[in-house]
């Protein structure tokens, strides 16, 4: 099913075309969840810590709707830069010196992006004659051999465009620190911010170079497989090298870029569902790390304050000493059997991070299990080494997220055991208990969800639905035109 608007009510292709299909719903999806999740959290404190937040915030979530939605390419450029433009202020948003470091790095290596972006437009523009996605589509196949190769020049000029926004390495060097110095709602849209590159790349890749593309089949792909290994690697031992949970949640969503963009490679329909699966599901989790990054911190550096100390009223009942203390007589004294309470603010921080680390590394019952399974089941019917290197990854990867995630947690939760416990607000823990509330649903609604991404992956990669439905639209008649005049 595809719902396609012209705004302006202009003729394909030479109007202003949004679509909404399978695939850019699902994305909308997740931008509206993860923006509420974020807004919601920077209700607490963060929209006080400068100026302009909801502005930006709002810019941030237009940006994506419109590059989820739009159908050709220069709105894409130009969604791209609201979109980009508010996250620079979004990062920047707070101050301090290391978010402005960070955020200079950031800005420097986007803009170049988006200098690549608008040559690589410019020149599939001069060789199609069109800036409509489908109607380009349409048009590859009569690209004279002439211009192949400059037609082939200017798409890889794009992806580079769309693969360093997508941090592919090495193009991804930029993302681990200014994820980790951005305020913690503005992390966590930053989440899907990533994911916005690889839908690009998957977008156009399936409808412009399909495998009966002629001489442009499957243009790049063995780039993006082995571009999208060498990155789940690089996430992966990223995130054991990291010693800040910040650092080590933005080398998870390196890790799971470089999965999406090598499974997108191998233009197999089953692997691009399970993809799907595994991109909705890691998209929501990490959202709710960057969420727990802050609120972690400030339980390990919370000082002996009875205004923010947890009161003791919520404590749950928990074994927390292992044996009692050294000279007690168990008959004399049966409290020391129980230990300490672990306090209510300790016990979801700890159940949240437990989920997301399940998600993140991939361990069922949860949803990161689901989609894995659901890759590594589309591997084995591929015939190919890289499909059995991005199997062995897709295992080596989790264990290695396992590892990192569980020192990390370590360090934060087995602690003094006399440590005060941080007082969380209401705002502050819903989001992160909705997010984890919709990974939990989708394992319960696994079936569901699998068939949506099961119909979202052929529609992709039957690029005849798409062109049909687009270059079908009709203008709406103009009322007035019909009328009797005065």
């Amino acid at each position: 099913a595809f719902g396609v608007y012209l705004p302006g009510n202009w003729p394909v292709p030479y109007g202003i075309v949004l679509v909404a299909d399978r695939l850019s719903a699902l994305m909308a999806v997740l931008a509206g969840a993860v923006g509420l999740a974020g807004l919601l959290y920077a209700m607490a404190r963060w929209q006080h810590a400068g100026v302009y937040f909801h502005a930006l915030f709002q810019l941030q979530l237009m940006g994506l709707y419109g590059a989820f939605l739009t159908a050709d390419l220069f709105n894409l450029f130009v969604f791209f830069e609201v979109l980009l433009a508010a996250s620079y202020g979004l990062l920047l948003h707070g101050g301090g010196q290391v978010r402005v470091r960070a955020g200079l790095h950031y800005i420097a290596i986007n803009l170049m992006a988006s200098l690549l972006f608008l040559i690589g437009v410019a020149v599939l523009y001069g060789v199609t004659g069109t800036l409509n996605m489908a109607d380009m589509a349409q048009k590859l196949s009569l690209v004279p051999a002439s211009d192949r190769g400059l037609l082939h020049a200017g798409a890889a000029i794009l992806a580079i465009a769309f693969l360093c926004k997508a941090a592919l390495w090495p193009l991804n060097f930029w993302l681990p620190p200014a994820y980790a110095a951005a305020s913690a709602p503005a992390s966590a849209i930053f989440a899907i911010l990533t994911k916005v590159g690889v839908y690009a790349v998957l977008r156009l890749w399936t409808l412009c170079f399909p495998s009966d593309a002629g001489e442009s089949a499957n243009f790049g792909g063995g780039v993006l497989v082995w571009g999208g290994l060498a990155t789940l690697a690089f996430g992966a031992i990223g995130m054991m090298a990291s010693q800040q949970l910040g650092r080590l949640a933005g080398y998870s969503v390196i890790a799971s870029s470089g999965t999406l963009i090598a499974a997108i490679g191998f233009d197999t329909p089953a692997l691009s569902s399970g993809a799907l699966f595994y991109l909705a599901s890691s998209t929501l989790a990490g959202s709710a790390l960057f969420l727990l990054v802050e609120l972690m911190e400030r339980a390990r550096q919370v000082e002996a304050d009875p205004p923010e100390l947890d009161d003791g009223n919520y404590a749950l009942p928990a074994f927390f000493d292992a044996e009692p203390p050294p000279g007690t007589n168990l008959d004399d004294d049966e409290e020391a059997l129980f230990g300490r309470a672990i306090p209510a603010s300790l016990a979801f921080l700890g159940l949240a991070f437990m989920v997301c680390t399940m998600v993140i590394a991939g361990l069922p019952p949860l949803s990161g299990f689901v989609g894995k399974l659901a890759m590594l089941m589309a591997l084995l019917e591929v015939q190919d080494t890289a499909a059995r290197v991005l199997f062995v990854l897709l295992i080596a990867s989790g264990l290695l997220a396992v590892i990192a995630l569980m020192r990390v947690g370590i360090q934060h939760f087995w602690t003094a055991q006399d440590r005060p416990a941080p007082r969380l607000r209401v705002v502050e823990t819903l989001p992160i208990a909705g997010l984890l509330l919709a990974v939990v649903t989708m394992v319960w609604q696994a079936e569901a969800v699998l068939d949506y991404t099961r119909l979202t992956a052929q529609t992709l990669h039957t690029p005849s639905q798409y062109i049909d439905a687009v270059m079908g639209a009709r203008t709406v008649p103009n009322p007035a035109s019909h009328g009797d005049g005065p």
